[in-house]
């Protein structure tokens, strides 16, 4: 059985106290770059297995040059957005004197992650998937 309480809370016209306080920027800000970091990093642990993967396939391998400088490229992009978004992160939000500084560094980093992505699309385009178990199974049972 719901208890009164519960039953005022749900009612209209009762808002939650936490509602009706106003946004920590700074607070939001933070949460924002720490996901993007964690997304940051799962990038970067995805390109340096491709990486290991041409790299494992050699130089014979089609496209070899290609990607190795594509995730080279990428994997040093998401190191400095990576700094990048602690430089973010550490600076309050609510100090006025950082707020222009703030919003050039978010600027740099939004568009290193776009140049990143892009890169990552020729990556995945290119293709660095066929290895170990797989190539040598494909390889014996061809299709």
């Amino acid at each position: 059985m719901e208890s009164e309480r519960e039953i005022i809370d749900l009612q209209p016209g009762n808002s939650n106290p936490r509602r009706n306080q106003p946004i920590n920027l700074n607070h939001y800000a933070t949460k924002k770059s720490v996901a993007e970091s964690m997304l940051d990093v799962a990038l970067f642990m995805s390109n340096a297995t491709r990486l290991k993967a041409v790299l494992e396939q050699g130089p014979s391998s089609h496209y070899y040059t290609a990607l190795v400088t594509l995730i080279s490229i990428s994997l040093l992009l998401q190191v400095v957005i990576g700094i990048l978004l602690v430089v973010i992160a550490r600076l309050n939000l609510n100090e006025v004197q950082n707020q222009w500084r703030l919003n050039q560094l978010n600027n740099a980093a939004t568009t290193l992650v776009f140049i990143t992505v892009v890169i990552n699309v020729f990556i995945t385009a290119f293709g660095a998937q066929k290895t170990g178990f797989l190539t040598a199974r494909a390889s014996r049972n061809p299709l």
